[in-house]
């Protein structure tokens, strides 16, 4: 296996050797178009481990080929106030994302909610927040 750069990268270029279109490993992996996008455009850095399972077996490759490509995330959340972070949590949840403000370098937040399934198929909303300067994440 040859290396490459980034995530992003890697996944593209699977995705392209297995003949798929994004939509169409947005289909067979049953994730949405915007993740595929999201992770293939770099703003994903870090993968939850059932979209890396389900990406591996989209792709036909084992987890631990995506996870080598993932970056670790730099900022710690012990270097940040965890009751800040539930704070970030539940207002991206309530929808309240204009105003939410990186706790590393005070940039804008750039947030979304994942819809996931539980064990039992449950929805499950996850939120998630991106730094548009530093490499804070919630994920």
């Amino acid at each position: 296996m040859s290396e490459f750069a980034s995530l992003a990268e890697f996944i593209q270029n699977h995705r392209e050797q297995v003949g798929l279109s994004v939509q169409g490993l947005a289909k067979k992996t049953a994730l949405s178009t915007e993740e595929i996008e999201d992770i293939e455009s770099g703003k994903e850095l870090f993968l939850a481990s059932t979209i890396r399972q389900k990406l591996a077996k989209g792709l036909k490759l084992n987890p631990a080929d995506i996870k080598k490509y993932e970056r670790i995330m730099l900022v710690s959340y012990d270097k940040v106030d965890e009751a800040y972070i539930k704070n970030i949590k539940q207002a991206i949840l309530d929808g309240e994302t204009d105003n939410l403000r990186c706790p590393i370098c005070s940039s804008k937040l750039n947030t979304k909610i994942i819809r996931l399934l539980d064990l039992e198929n449950n929805i499950a909303l996850h939120p998630k927040a991106q730094c548009s300067k530093c490499s804070f994440q919630i994920t």
